[in-house]
C-alpha cells in the first residue's frame, strides 16, 4: 500500500516512522508513506499558503492553488483523495477496513479555519472526520486513520488474529482480556479461560462481548440486531449473561 499525506507539517509524522504499528509497517515496507508540503509548491517568495477569508472573520484559509499544485505532483491517478475535515463522514471500523483494501490512499490535512471550498469541490472525493470536535489541523486525524488502517494489513501485527478480535470488527465491543498472574490482588482470572477448552473460551468471549456492548454501547447492539449480525445463540448467550449479572 502507498499512502500520500499532504500536510504543512510533515515533521509531525516523524515518530510514526519509528514507533508502534505504523513504524513496523514502514520498516517492513508493508506501506510506502510519502509526505508532501504545499509550501514547496507555491510561487510566493515567502512560501505562503493561506490568506484572509472573503467576507471577513477571524483566522486564515488555506489557498486552493498550492494545494492543487501539490496534488498534481502527488498524481493520485484513480486513488480516492480524502480530506480530513469536521464536515466529513464519521470514521469507523467499516471505513478503516474499506481503506485497508485499497492499493493507495491520499490524505489531505487541513489547517487554520479551513480549506478554500473551490479546491474541495474540484479535487476532494471524500471527507472524513474522526469525531464531533475540532482539532488544530488534520495531521492528528490522519495519524488516527493510518493507524487504524495499517493494523488491518497482513504482517503488520505480531499475531494475525489480533486485528480480527478488535472491538467493532463484528460491530460489537471486544471482550475482557486477562494475563498473568492468575491471581492479582485476590482477583481470579475467569475459570473458562484457564480450561484449555477452545470452544468454551470462544463462547465465553462472545458472551462477554455481547454483555459489554449491552452495558456500555447499547447503540452498537441495536445496530447489530437491525443488520442481522446476531443469531439465536447470541440472544441466548446475552440473556444468560444478564441473568447471571443481576444475581451477582
Amino acid at each position: 500500500m502507498r499512502i500520500d499525506v499532504i500536510t504543512l507539517f510533515p515533521e509531525w509524522f516523524s515518530n510514526m516512522r519509528e514507533l508502534g504499528v505504523t513504524g513496523r509497517a514502514l520498516r517492513d515496507e508493508v506501506v510506502d508513506l510519502r509526505l508532501w508540503n504545499p509550501r514547496d509548491f507555491t510561487n510566493d517568495p515567502h512560501h505562503r499558503v493561506d490568506d484572509r477569508p472573503y467576507g471577513g472573520g477571524p483566522g486564515m484559509v488555506m489557498q486552493a492553488q498550492p494545494l492543487a499544485d501539490t496534488l498534481a505532483a502527488v498524481a493520485p491517478g484513480t486513488a480516492t483523495v480524502t480530506l480530513l475535515s469536521p464536515q466529513g463522514r464519521r470514521f469507523d471500523q467499516q471505513l478503516a477496513n474499506d481503506l485497508a483494501g485499497r492499493d493507495r490512499i491520499v490524505l489531505v490535512c487541513g489547517r487554520y479555519e479551513g480549506v478554500d471550498q473551490r479546491f474541495i469541490d474540484q479535487h476532494i472525493d471524500e471527507q472524513v472526520s474522526i469525531g464531533d470536535f475540532v482539532l488544530s489541523g488534520g495531521e492528528l486525524a490522519a495519524a488516527v486513520v493510518m493507524d487504524a488502517v495499517l493494523r488491518q494489513l497482513p504482517g503488520v501485527l505480531g499475531h494475525a488474529q489480533s486485528a480480527v478480535q478488535d472491538s467493532f470488527i463484528d460491530g460489537l465491543l471486544d471482550c475482557p482480556h486477562y494475563t498473568r498472574p492468575e491471581i492479582w490482588q485476590d482477583l481470579q482470572v475467569p475459570a473458562t479461560l484457564l480450561s484449555g477448552d477452545h470452544a468454551a473460551i470462544a463462547t465465553w468471549r462472545r458472551q462477554q462481548s455481547l454483555l459489554a456492548s449491552w452495558k456500555l454501547r447499547p447503540d452498537l447492539l441495536s445496530r447489530a440486531q437491525v443488520s442481522g449480525q446476531l443469531d439465536k445463540q447470541d440472544y441466548e448467550l446475552l440473556q444468560a449473561a444478564l441473568q447471571t449479572d443481576m444475581t451477582e
